[in-house]
């Protein structure tokens, strides 16, 4: 009898865990074996992919980590694990560029999806708020001309504070410009594979990269002399850019 469904899902899972095993027994052989029979029992789980991505990352096998990170990205959108391991390939340019867009679609879907929701949600909650004031200020009816004077005028000031709360809670979800730190000089867009040069200034790699190619072997904005040998990646403003890509999910649109 054919296993069912559960069952394999359960055999690959197992498998996975003893590649994990092995790749930190440093056994990278027997890693990519068990790897690879997850695969085969299960392709479409990225995670697999990554994980034998990682052991030909050791190897230095770039073609095959390139494969393998395409593969999970294509399963994966928002697989940062694969975005990373792209990086290192030799058309890291390129690998990191095609997977970088794949990400960015798939995050800006599941934020535009998780906006809409939390805007339906304050919108809700904000017509709530202001009928129960309402309500309040009905049931505490005034007697006196002046008293009804300063209850409206009270009315007017609490919703006006309620929509300036409410404001504020939506303002994650608002669109505005990216801190230019953020941003590459040369390309303008938000960083995905950020490298800093030995005067100090960070680019974008691949637009680094064309530059010194095609251009000349100096800084664009210092003019010194500059090779890629130089160049290190800047891991500050890489992880600035997660936290402020995790906190603010349009600007997946705007890169």
């Amino acid at each position: 009898m054919a296993p069912i469904a559960g069952s394999v899902a359960k055999q690959a899972e197992l498998l996975r865990l003893h590649g994990n095993v092995a790749f930190k027994k440093e056994r990278i052989g027997a890693a990519i074996d068990a790897y690879t029979e997850a695969i085969t029992l299960c392709p479409d789980v990225a995670v697999y992919w990554t994980n034998r991505a990682l052991c030909y990352y050791k190897r230095k096998d770039w073609n095959r980590v390139e494969e393998d990170c395409r593969s999970a990205i294509k399963l994966d959108g928002s697989s940062v694990k694969a975005l990373d391991l792209g990086r290192v390939t030799k058309s890291a340019g390129c690998i990191v560029e095609d997977i970088w867009q794949a990400l960015a679609k798939g995050k800006y879907k599941e934020w535009e999806l998780q906006s809409s929701k939390r805007a339906w949600r304050l919108q809700k909650l904000k017509e709530t708020c202001e009928n129960a004031l309402l309500e309040h200020h009905f049931l505490e009816a005034p007697q006196s001309e002046d008293e009804i004077n300063e209850v409206s005028k009270d009315i007017i000031d609490q919703i006006e504070t309620l929509k300036e709360v409410f404001s504020k809670a939506a303002e994650d979800d608002t669109p505005k410009e990216v801190p230019d730190y953020l941003c590459c000089k040369i390309t303008l867009d938000i960083f995905r594979d950020p490298v800093i040069t030995p005067c100090g200034v960070t680019y974008e790699r691949k637009a680094l990269l064309d530059h010194l190619q095609k251009v000349g072997k100096f800084d664009p904005i210092t003019r010194e002399p500059l090779s890629n040998l130089q160049l290190i990646p800047n891991l500050a403003i890489k992880e600035a850019v997660r936290a402020f890509l995790k906190k603010h999910g349009w600007a997946y649109r705007m890169s």
